[in-house]
């Protein structure tokens, strides 16, 4: 690959250095590929996200790569060479495929996408893309989000393709659009939240002019469907610095239409009633709980952190003595979280977990000093359920004093819960708290059959088992008598 010229900046030879050597190591696979392309009198060339990635030293085994070849020439390219061939975005113009190939001395497994040059654009009323297929590279550019993703490697002979300065704007680090941001926005509305997801991937700037276009096109983004923008707003929450991104939906007004929660935070306060930034502190609560992270990125617990007091702006009261409370916040806003990520066709799975966690979230304060009994540690754990690790989490990242005093009871106050717990897990197996009678025991020591009354007596025992811990069976069966002749 040939370097720009001679008054290139040095940051830009070391880019281009960087991708020399990520493109020598995806060199045995995607060289094999272009060379069948070539044999079949096609062109082939890496594109996009990969030539980025490559650039920053950072390509992986995900590759894009960019075609003259219809899709149907495509299909009889690869599939004689790849282990694996799918069409599912062939009305795209796309064919995805899978390949082993040696690397060095290892195999590696790459996943490819191979696209025909294309243009597309949305109807005003439409949230489909109308696609139609292109002729040249420089026309397949053009169309690209963003000028550092509107750069190609022809292969195999390796021509560095950048009519859009995609290369000084990565150097620069800066999010540009290869034509003007009205038309690729007005193209495809969804681009606007990209550049918010960008922003928070890549730690990039976005170009003033583009985030001019974002403010006036922010109402665009209503035709695009909820499945695409809630696969936006999760690689946004999963990136490195999903605070810029944030920050960046909320300033441009594309959040007031798919998260209109998150600005609604900003609280206005006055001098007789102050309390914390609402929106600020969920910022920083966010923070906090990637902090505490430990396996890699945790959306659930994310979304968690973003949308914990989002019932606060329901809930606001000015209280005589120049306080300002949110009674039952939590309540209202893990309603609230439901509604929201119901509209953004999020699983059922995740929408309980996230939901249930809003409304947990303040369930620490009542700990106090450390009085909380055993019994009440009990259901702190069977309400949490799966959720609990979680749970840990975001309520130390709830902590955003700047109080160092406060900041380390609250601390010391969360690790005597935390401490209590696992006492109580090793005495009690509390993570599979169940009656210390199953559903056929009740049945034969009451003599009873199926129905109503075995759930009201497992409910009841449930209840026992929590406010006392386990009981000798000769005991529960005691009890269960006990409780029996009281029912009529």
């Amino acid at each position: 690959m040939p370097n720009a010229n001679e008054d290139t900046p040095t940051a830009l030879s070391q880019v281009q250095r960087r991708a020399v050597s990520e493109l020598l190591r995806v060199s045995p696979v995607a060289d094999d590929l272009a060379r069948r392309f070539q044999e079949a009198g096609f062109s082939l060339a890496l594109v996009g996200g990969s030539v980025r990635d490559a650039l920053l030293g950072r390509l992986g085994n995900d590759l894009d790569f960019t075609t003259d070849a219809r899709p149907e020439d495509v299909l009889k390219i690869v599939r004689p060479w790849a282990d694996a061939v799918w069409e599912v975005g062939i009305a795209f113009g796309t064919v995805g495929c899978q390949k082993d190939a040696h690397v060095g001395d290892a195999v590696q497994r790459f996943e490819i996408e191979v696209t025909t040059y294309r243009s597309e654009a949305y109807d005003r009323t439409s949230r489909k893309p109308e696609v139609s297929y292109g002729d040249s590279i420089d026309e397949d550019l053009v169309r690209r989000d963003f000028t550092v993703n509107a750069m190609a490697v022809a292969l195999p002979e390796k021509e560095f393709i950048d009519p859009y300065g995609g290369l000084e704007d990565l150097a620069a680090r800066v999010l540009r659009t290869p034509g003007t941001p009205e038309e690729s926005f007005s193209d495809d509305p969804l681009r606007m939240m990209r550049a918010a997801r960008f922003a928070a991937q890549l730690d990039f700037e976005v170009a003033p002019e583009v985030v001019t276009a974002m403010k006036e096109m922010s109402g665009r983004i209503e035709i695009v469907s909820a499945e695409r923008v809630r696969e936006e707003l999760n690689k946004l929450l999963l990136s490195a610095h999903p605070r810029k991104g944030l920050g960046l939906l909320v300033d441009t007004g594309l959040a007031d239409h798919v998260l209109p929660e998150l600005p609604a935070l900003r609280l206005e306060s006055d001098e007789h009633h102050r309390h914390k930034d609402v929106y600020e502190h969920s910022l920083t609560v966010l923070d906090q709980a990637i902090d505490l992270e430990e396996d890699g990125p945790d959306l659930v617990l994310r979304l968690a952190a973003l949308l914990h007091d989002i019932g606060k702006p329901r809930t606001r009261r000015f209280e005589t003595d120049g306080r300002v409370s949110f009674h039952h916040h939590e309540v209202v806003g893990a309603k609230m979280t439901k509604k929201r990520m119901t509209a953004l066709k999020y699983s059922n799975e995740m929408i309980k977990d996230v939901s249930r966690l809003v409304e947990l979230h303040l369930r620490f304060h009542g700990y106090g000093t450390g009085e909380w009994t055993d019994s009440a540690v009990r259901r702190y754990v069977r309400d949490a359920g799966p959720m609990l690790s979680r749970l840990h989490k975001l309520t130390r990242s709830d902590c955003t004093t700047r109080n160092k005093r406060k900041a380390s009871a609250l601390s010391r106050a969360y690790d005597g819960l935390e401490d209590r717990i696992s006492q109580l897990q090793e005495q009690e197996e509390l993570d599979a708290i169940r009656p210390d009678l199953d559903g056929n025991q009740i049945q034969e020591i009451l003599g009873i059959g199926p129905g109503p009354a075995i759930g009201q007596a497992y409910k009841f025992l449930l209840e026992l088992r929590l406010e006392n811990g386990p009981m000798e069976h000769d005991q529960a069966v005691a009890a269960l008598k006990e409780w029996w002749a009281t029912q009529s």
